[in-house]
Parts: structure tokens; C-alpha cells; sequence
């Protein structure tokens, strides 16, 4: 059966059989199948595809001319070439090919294919000599990389295939590198043949720099472009990276410029306004300085028309010494009693109020207090008003406040009137006043002068109508006007918070109409208007130029003396609010790293002596009273030598749990005028021992304060002058010491006081005293005459000659004045 099939397919012209081990074998194209005789037909037929190992017949000539002997050499040779690769495979891995390396095993392929060919050609010859035999042909000498085919019969042997003999002999092509983007890259098969040029031309980067070159090369040529110069807006302060960015300039170069001129910053660190203009101009830029205050620009320095000027009512401002009847005399100005809610009977807050007379004429009056404490809140009246009205009592005269008020009137450079009031008094002397005046340098018009002079008596309205009228014809020389029809601008005058209402500040109209719903500006504080009370406690719509009125929607207490400004915008009134509040925090930062103590100052003070501090936080009604307590607590600090009186903070209103928190952490004393703590202060500063202190009388502020300040100041320490005595004789006593005999020139001895020695007027040593006595008996002093025997406590260097001198050191108590 096996035969037929055999006979079978050798018939079909595509494959042949084999007969291999007792099995069959189709060796075809592809429509042979191998199989034994009991495989089905259905089964897959296994192709074996060979060359024949000795062919029939050989058309090559070279290899029927082979003889033993060339046989012989070429097995020799390729016994030869497997001995040189077994010798390069025993080499190192991991062996880095230098290009010795390359040029010698170059060097040695080349010898060794140059052999072979000898070889080969030395066979040749000698077989043409020969007869032309042809014997069988051995197995050719083969490379390490070409692949080896074998049959699994004993008898097949390695043989080279005559396409690898072709590829050997063939010239391998140039790389392609030219016109071909992966010229410069190999693929897996050539790596794993070795069939590459290790030069395989330039990378694509370098292709792509040559094509670049070669682009710019064809333009044409420009020229190099100018630096721009640049207007850099150089606020306050600015970091490097931001200053950098305006300019246009490198980060880098920004940092390196500055670290020439000394100074070491980074990219996010800040430098200052100079520093910023002198690099700027480095680079070659131009500079436009900015600050954060231009905010303000444009909010009160609007100009006027002479044509929208109207005549406004004089601003008058009441000064005088204490109990001089300046109160008194605007209660009789203006027919109300303003003294009954006075504490003590003295006017603790700024007054604003506005008179019209008989004729229909308007006149607004300021009432300062008259005492030395409310100097500040003097000064600040005397700055917006027109006319000053200094108020002296006929029976005192002038008085320490009546020069200050006239000082305070000189300097703002206002006008003065002067009131003589109290004229109904039994020991009134008009005329002494009078002279008075004229010791600084305040001449009436009776002497010659220009300044008026009424004499009055506010008990009993007697000649109020002169005073009056030498108001009105001040202002009508003063020819006071103001535009009404503009945004209004005004000043604090002063400000509160009261329950129920808010924040209250009582504001006087300078320029301007202030209506309900304007937004301002006052200070740090901004708001709306949302109702505007007059002097007489009347709701108003509005208020004009010279009109004292209270005005309620700020969203704080602002400061008594701020500037008050109508703005368009209640974005703009925030902005300017926001930046003042800033500006203020800076400068509260200044004060506090400013007043740090440095090595310097304590050293200082440990020279001049222990400074007692005072640490206080002050609570009040009104920001009046605030100022004056700062303000006699500040002027006690000046007067006494060795004290410091520390304001850690104040405030408009009642006393909280967090002024009492900030007082326990401080130590500091709390001090209430005319407000009181809530329910959880009390307790809070029970329970943490912090000393609340109400006051409503400015003058029991300023005397507890001189008292506490007495308690804790150093007593004071002087030296008190006991005697000397001449030393006649020393004595050098075993176990002793040296002991001199001494003769008490004047005053006394005593034992345990201090002694200096002196010798030649010059004081050697300062100590205490160890042994005093009189003959052989220790006592406790001697007299002037008498000769006693002394020895200092840890000094021996005594001699005939020498002066002891004895004192003590007394320790007074200090009173703080």
C-alpha cells in the first residue's frame, strides 16, 4: 500500500518522496504530504525544504576540480577560524570596544580571510595541474554569524550554501544616508547580522541644524533691533519678579544687577521704591513713581469759582481758663443749659452749636474745654475756626490756659476777640486784665491796638449783643464764603457710640451740602448717610457750610479732628478707607518695632537708672476724653524723670472681654471714663485680678495715675556725709590682719557704714567697715578727737597718711509731681 502511494504521488509533477527511518516524506512546493501509511488523509503533510548534499550531477567547474589535498586545507582552515571564534567568545561580556580595539580585530578578520583565499587559491592551482577528478566536496569554512543547516542523519556534515558563498564575496552597498530621514537608525535584523556601517552619517538633530543654517543663510540680511525703552510704574514697594516682568528684562540679570549693588535678593522678595528706580535707570528705562496715597488724588483739593461763592456763617471758637465762664456765656447765647450735664461742672467733650440771632444771621460756636488737659482738643478747634473768642475772668485775670489760648490762636493765625466776663463781681478789675494782655503781645483797641474787646457778664446777659456784633464785623472783614453746590467737606469734630444709633460723629460743614444718602469718607471710616440731626436735636435733610450737624451710617467711629469728604462712589470711599487703615497699621508697626528695647538702650537705662513702666488701656465716651487722658498722662511722663506710662490701647465705648484679656496678658490697668464693663468683662477680670478703674472727672484720672506711679518708682538714693579720720599708724595683727590707728578728725565713726580711703586726695578703695574700736573694746561709734582702731573688710593695703572717709547711703521716697 505504501508503495503505491509512493508511486502515486511521484507521478504529480509538483513533489517528490523521500523514504527516511522507514517513513515517507512528500518534499514539494506545496501540495505534497508526509505521512506514514496509517496517517488519514486529513491529517497536515510536514515540508521539509533542502539543498542536496551531494548532487547528481555539479555544474560548478571549481568545485569538481577539489582534491584531497585541497580538501585537507580547507578543513584546516576552518578548524583554524572555529579556533579564532571559541577564542572570542571566552571574552568578557561586559568588555568596553575602544577603537584599538576595532582596528585590531579589523586587522584580524582581514588576515584571516586573506589565508583563506591563499588557501583556496593554492588549491586551485594545483588542481588544474592535475587531472580533473572530482571528488566529493568537504563542507567550506563558514563565519560565526551564518547559520549552520544539518540533516539528522550521521552522515550529513556543515556545509555553506552557495547564496551565503555569493554574499560573502559580494561588495556590501554604501549606507544610506542622503535623502533618507532614518538614515542614521539601524533596524533589528541588521544589528542582529552585523549588517551596518558604524558611519552612518549625522542625526537627525544635526540635519535639522544644518537645514536651520542653511535657511538663515539664505535670507537676507537684518539689522539687530534697538532696545525699547520702557515707562515702568514703580509703586512703594515691588518684588524683583515683578520688576523684572515690567521692564521686559531676564529674572537673572535683575538678581545679578542688584547683587552688584550689594544688595542679596531673590526673585520674590521685596526691595524698595529707590532701589527699584536706581536699577531701573540701569537698564535704561524711564520711571513713573506711584504710591498707594494716589487713592486720594482728586478728593479735596477741587478749586472754587469765584461766581459759586456764597457768604457762610463765621465758625467761633470759645477759649479761656478753667471756671471762666465760657460755658456760661454760650448758654446765655444760646438760652439752653449745657452746665447742668457737665460732670463736676466742667465741659468734658467739644461742643458744636449754631445761634441765630435777631437779625437772621448765623453764628456757629465751638466750646473747648478751658483746663490744661484738653490742650490737644484746643489746638485742634483753634485749626477750623474763624474767630477765636478768649474768655478772661475780670477777678482772676490771666491765667497759665489764657496764654495758651492765645498761643493757639497766633499759630493758626486767626483772629482773637476778647471777653472780659464776670464784670458783676464785687472785686472785678477789667483794666488789670486789660494790661495784662499786653505782656503778650495782645493790644485792644482802647490801647491802640486792633483786637476787640467786650466786656461782659454771661450771669446777667449784660452786653451780649456787643460781643455779638464785634463777631459779625470780624467775619465781615474776614469776608467769609464757601460753595455750596459742590460735594460737601467738613470736619470731625466729634464722635461717639451710643446704643440704639451707631456709630454718631459730629461733623462741620466746611464746603458743600451734605444730603441724606451721600457717600463719605471720614478718616479710616466710610459709609452712607442715613440721617443728619442738628444742633438742636432736629432731623434735617440736609446741611450747608458753617452748620454743626451729627451724622449717623459710618461703619466705625472715626478719630475727632479727621477730614470729612463727600465722594461719588462707595467704592472709592472703601478704596480710600482701606488704604488709610493700612497706612495706619504701618505706622502703629513703626512705632512698635522702633520702640523694641536694643542692647544700646538698656545698657542706657541701666546707666541713668530702673524706668518704671505703666502700662494702661483707656475706655471713654467720646474720643475727647481719650485724648486728654493720653495727653496729661504723657505730659506727667515728661515732667518726672525715670517713669514711662504705656497706652497699649483705646477705644470709644464699653469695656469688653477683649480689653481685659489684652490687660491681664500686659499687666496693665484699665481705666474707664464715663463708660462701665458688661457682664462678662467683670467676670473675666474678677477671676484674672485685672484692675478696673471708673472715672467721670478727668482730675481723679490724673491723681490716681501720680499715685500708682509713686508707689512703684526706686526711692531716690543720696549719700550722707558721717565723718573722717587720719590714719596715725598701721598695726599688722596675727590672724587679723593690718589694723590702723586712726585719729577722727571730724564728725564721727561708725561701725558698719561705708568707707572710702583716700590717699593723696585720691580715692584707692571703697568698702565697709569690719572693725571699729577703742582701745581694746569694739563699739559702735567715736567721736570727733578720739582715737579708735579700724579694719576694712577684705583689704590691706594701708598706710601711714592715708584719710578714711565715712558716709551712708539714705533712700528717700519719690513723689511723682
Amino acid at each position: 500500500m505504501t508503495e503505491k502511494k509512493v508511486k502515486e504521488e511521484n507521478t504529480k509533477p509538483a513533489g517528490k518522496t523521500l523514504s527516511l527511518s522507514g517513513k515517507t516524506l512528500s518534499l514539494g512546493a506545496g501540495g505534497g504530504s508526509s505521512s506514514t501509511s496509517k496517517t488519514p488523509a486529513s491529517k497536515v503533510a510536514v515540508e521539509v525544504r533542502r539543498k542536496r548534499i551531494v548532487p547528481t550531477k555539479s555544474t560548478s567547474k571549481e568545485d569538481t576540480r577539489l582534491t584531497s589535498g585541497e580538501k585537507n586545507a580547507r578543513a584546516r582552515a576552518l578548524e583554524a577560524a572555529l579556533a579564532g571564534t571559541s577564542k572570542k567568545k571566552e571574552l568578557p561580556k561586559r568588555r568596553v570596544m575602544t577603537l584599538e580595539d576595532k582596528k585590531a580585530k579589523e586587522a584580524e578578520e582581514e588576515a584571516t580571510r586573506a589565508k583563506i583565499e591563499e588557501a583556496e587559491e593554492k588549491t586551485r592551482l594545483e588542481s588544474e595541474a592535475k587531472n580533473r577528478t572530482i571528488p566529493e566536496r568537504p563542507a567550506p569554512a563558514k563565519e560565526e554569524h551564518k547559520r549552520v543547516k544539518t540533516f539528522s542523519n550521521e552522515d550529513s556534515k556543515p556545509v555553506e550554501s552557495y547564496r551565503d558563498k555569493i554574499k560573502k564575496n559580494a561588495t556590501k552597498p554604501p549606507p544610506r544616508t542622503t535623502g533618507d530621514r532614518r538614515g542614521g537608525r539601524i533596524t533589528i535584523s541588521q544589528a542582529i547580522n552585523k549588517d551596518y556601517d558604524r558611519d552612518r552619517g549625522p542625526s537627525l538633530a544635526a540635519q535639522k541644524r544644518m537645514r536651520e543654517k542653511a535657511r538663515l543663510a539664505a535670507q537676507p540680511f537684518q539689522a539687530p533691533q534697538e532696545k525699547s525703552v520702557r515707562e515702568v510704574v514703580l509703586p512703594e514697594t515691588i518684588t524683583v519678579q515683578e520688576l523684572s516682568n515690567r521692564m521686559a528684562e531676564a529674572g537673572k540679570d535683575v538678581v545679578r544687577a542688584l547683587m552688584k549693588m550689594g544688595v542679596m535678593a531673590t526673585g520674590t522678595q521685596t526691595i524698595d521704591a529707590d532701589t527699584a528706580e536706581l536699577l531701573i535707570e540701569e537698564f535704561g528705562h524711564k520711571v513713573r513713581r506711584v504710591t498707594d496715597a494716589d487713592v486720594e488724588i482728586g478728593l479735596d483739593d477741587i478749586e472754587d469759582k469765584e461766581e459759586d461763592l456764597l457768604p457762610r456763617p463765621p465758625v467761633v471758637t470759645i477759649m479761656g481758663h478753667v471756671d471762666h465762664g465760657k460755658t456760661s456765656l454760650l448758654d446765655a447765647l444760646r438760652s439752653t443749659d449745657v452746665v447742668s450735664g457737665e460732670a463736676g461742672g466742667i465741659t468734658q467733650h467739644i461742643g458744636a452749636y449754631q445761634v441765630e440771632l435777631s437779625s437772621g444771621e448765623k453764628i456757629t460756636f465751638l466750646d473747648t474745654p478751658g483746663h490744661a488737659a484738653f490742650t490737644e482738643m484746643r489746638a485742634r478747634g483753634a485749626d477750623v475756626t474763624d474767630i477765636v473768642v478768649i474768655v478772661i475772668s475780670a477777678s482772676d485775670s490771666i491765667m497759665p490756659q489764657t496764654i495758651e489760648s492765645i498761643n493757639h490762636a497766633k499759630a493758626a493765625d486767626v483772629p482773637i476777640i476778647i471777653a472780659i466776663n464776670k464784670i458783676d463781681l464785687p472785686d472785678a478789675n477789667p483794666m488789670k486784665a486789660k494790661q495784662d494782655l499786653l505782656q503778650h503781645e495782645v493790644v485792644i483797641e482802647e490801647m491802640g491796638g486792633d483786637v476787640q474787646c467786650v466786656e461782659i457778664s454771661a450771669k446777667n446777659r449784660t452786653n451780649l449783643d456787643k460781643l455779638e456784633e464785634a463777631i459779625l464785623l470780624q467775619s465781615e472783614i474776614l469776608e467769609l464764603k464757601a460753595n455750596p453746590n459742590r460735594d460737601a467737606q467738613g470736619f470731625v469734630v466729634e464722635s461717639k457710640m451710643e446704643k440704639g444709633r451707631g456709630s454718631v460723629a459730629t461733623v462741620l460743614i466746611q464746603k458743600g451740602t451734605l444730603r441724606i444718602g451721600h457717600v463719605f469718607v471720614a478718616g479710616a471710616v466710610f459709609g452712607r448717610v442715613r440721617a443728619i440731626i442738628d444742633d438742636k436735636g432736629n432731623n434735617v435733610k440736609e446741611a450747608i457750610p458753617g452748620q454743626p450737624v451729627e451724622i449717623l451710617g459710618a461703619n466705625g467711629t472715626p478719630s475727632a479732628g479727621d477730614i470729612f469728604n463727600v465722594t461719588s462712589e462707595e467704592s472709592k470711599a472703601r478704596e480710600i478707607a482701606e488704604y488709610r487703615q493700612h497706612r495706619n497699621k504701618e505706622s502703629a508697626a513703626a512705632k512698635a518695632i522702633t520702640g523694641r528695647t536694643t542692647m544700646e538702650q538698656i545698657l542706657a537705662k541701666r546707666e541713668a537708672g530702673e524706668v518704671t513702666k505703666l502700662p494702661v488701656l483707656i475706655r471713654a465716651d467720646v474720643f475727647g476724653s481719650i485724648e486728654a487722658i493720653t495727653g496729661s498722662l504723657t505730659k506727667m511722663e515728661e515732667e518726672n524723670e525715670g517713669i514711662e506710662i504705656q497706652v497699649l490701647h483705646t477705644g470709644v465705648g464699653g469695656i469688653t472681654e477683649s480689653d481685659v484679656i489684652l490687660a491681664n496678658a500686659s499687666g496693665a490697668l484699665i481705666i474707664g471714663f464715663n463708660v462701665r464693663a458688661n457682664m462678662k468683662a467683670r467676670v473675666l477680670a474678677d477671676h484674672e485680678k485685672v484692675d478696673i478703674r471708673y472715672y467721670n472727672v478727668i482730675y481723679n484720672v490724673i491723681d490716681d495715675a501720680k499715685a500708682l506711679l509713686t508707689g512703684m518708682l526706686p526711692p531716690s538714693v543720696r549719700e550722707e556725709y558721717i565723718g573722717q579720720a587720719l590714719i596715725k599708724q598701721v598695726f599688722n595683727i596675727t590672724k587679723v590682719g593690718k589694723i590702723a590707728g586712726c585719729d577722727v578728725s571730724s564728725g564721727s565713726v561708725k561701725r558698719g557704714s561705708k568707707v572710702r580711703l583716700l590717699r593723696d586726695d585720691v580715692v584707692i578703695h571703697e568698702g565697709m567697715l569690719k572693725t571699729l574700736k577703742r582701745f581694746k573694746d569694739e563699739v559702735k561709734d567715736v567721736k570727733e578727737g578720739q582715737e579708735c582702731g579700724m579694719a576694712f573688710e577684705k583689704y590691706d593695703d594701708l598706710k601711714e597718711g592715708d584719710i578714711i572717709e565715712c558716709y551712708e547711703i539714705i533712700e528717700e521716697e519719690r513723689v511723682v509731681q
